[in-house]
């Protein structure tokens, strides 16, 4: 079980795309996975035949735990599925039972090859002493390979921080900008895929019932623990007139354009330019040092069934509103279908959270480390409000930041939670 996203613990077999007996080629799908984010794909490592495969689909495995293995047509592959190890069973209904079998003796080609277990991608690590090339092979990940390729970089000089030595993301970034990336993490991860959704809360008139965490649940806790114990958050509320946004998005719908430009779009480039006028606030905390970013990277926290999954707008500030709408759709139903790469959904600066649309009038949002702040949007209504000394209706939105305090003090919050309003008060300030 490879590590298919940068903060994958373990993996849920969904499909086999390939059967026992059958061949396989170095790059081609195997298998469907689900992550603690999206389901992706499991590929081939080697060009062989299919001879075993070893996890049962609806079956959850910690990576570096064998689930298939692939080898000559005659080659004798006892000795590596004679010893089984414990793996989650599939919930009721999905898959048989299941054994994984023990490490693959040398020679012997396994996929993937078994690995520990990762890390979580908040945690830091160091910068690799100076490598050299060994030999043709590398241990790399696909994405590794992918962003190696598109830089000309040769990975046998880069040394791997992964599992036994493999050559990860964060490697090849850091090569190429001199010191070690840190790999944005999210909220929260991606349910069950359409296929398998997951069960609805029974309606139980007596006793109880458990039902195990899904992957993405488990994500949760572990994000959540890892934000609002450590993190010392701080909070700021503004109301923001919106009359004239809703006017500009009005006027915007008229132009004809197939792609819509929503309130939420409205508000991503309004804090994308935000963060570009305040660059104390477009920050990570990295325990030792604060990351200050030169892009803007807008996460914006999507729901999806069971939880939410963050997808980023690379580049907010430099994209129109029209560009920034279809992107924000193609990456929203993306993520709904379970199919973000890792790519689309780290690397944010800071990240954007719109419960307007359940019409919650305000609310706190967890910060998603490593940022330094979110925004919580809430819905736009008309209220009462006193202009020119007399009591008129207004369309009004509250939002408040949440803010680490080790990074963000109260001043340069609110300043830069002054500018989000004067944007969206405003539109044509965001063409300035």
């Amino acid at each position: 079980m490879e590590a298919l996203s940068p903060t994958m613990e373990e993996g849920r077999l969904v499909a086999w795309k390939k059967r026992e007996g059958e061949a396989v080629k170095n790059g081609e799908t195997l298998a469907e996975v689900e992550t603690d984010k999206a389901v992706m794909e499991l590929l081939a490592r080697e060009d062989g035949v299919l001879r075993k495969i070893v996890l049962a689909e609806g079956s959850t495995v910690p990576v570096g735990a064998l689930v298939a293995i692939v080898g000559g047509a005659d080659e004798d592959i006892g000795n590596l599925v004679g010893v089984p190890a414990a793996a989650t069973p599939p919930p009721q209904g999905v898959g048989g039972r299941v054994s994984a079998a023990s490490p693959p003796a040398a020679g012997a080609k396994a996929v993937p090859t078994p690995l520990p277990t990762t890390a979580a991608a908040s945690t830091l690590h160091p910068t690799p002493s100076h490598p050299t090339p060994t030999s043709s092979r590398v241990r790399s990940s696909p994405l590794a390979r992918r962003l190696a390729a598109e830089r000309g970089l040769d990975l046998r000089l880069v040394a791997g921080t992964g599992p036994a030595g493999r050559v990860v993301k964060r490697d090849v970034e850091a090569a190429g900008t001199g010191a070690q990336g840190h790999g944005g993490t999210e909220m929260a991860a991606a349910a069950l895929p359409s296929r398998a959704p997951a069960a609805p809360v029974p309606l139980l008139s007596s006793g109880f019932q458990d039902v195990p965490l899904t992957t993405m649940r488990k994500t949760i806790a572990r994000r959540l623990s890892e934000s609002l114990g450590p993190v010392p958050h701080f909070f700021l509320t503004s109301e923001i007139e919106m009359e004239r946004a809703w006017e500009a998005r009005q006027h915007l719908a008229g132009l004809g354009d197939a792609t819509k430009v929503s309130f939420n779009d409205l508000i991503v480039k309004a804090v994308a330019l935000s963060l570009r006028k305040h660059p104390a606030v477009n920050a990570w905390f990295l325990d030792d040092r604060i990351r200050y970013h030169g892009d803007v990277h807008v996460g914006m926290a999507v729901a999806v069934e069971d939880g939410l999954i963050t997808p980023v707008i690379r580049h907010a500030d430099r994209k129109g509103l029209l560009e920034i709408a279809a992107e924000s759709k193609a990456l929203a139903e993306r993520a709904r279908a379970r199919r973000l790469t890792p790519e689309e959904y780290t690397g944010a600066t800071f990240s954007v959270s719109n419960l307007g649309m359940l019409d919650i009038d305000e609310f706190t949002a967890v910060i998603n480390p490593p940022e330094a702040g979110i925004l919580a949007v809430g819905r736009i209504a008309q209220r009462a409000v006193v202009a020119d000394g007399a009591l008129v209706a207004r369309r009004t939105m509250r939002v408040t930041m949440s803010c680490d305090h080790r990074v963000v003090d109260g001043a340069t919050g609110a300043k830069f939670l002054q500018t989000v309003k004067l944007m969206l008060e405003n539109p044509l300030a965001m063409l300035l």
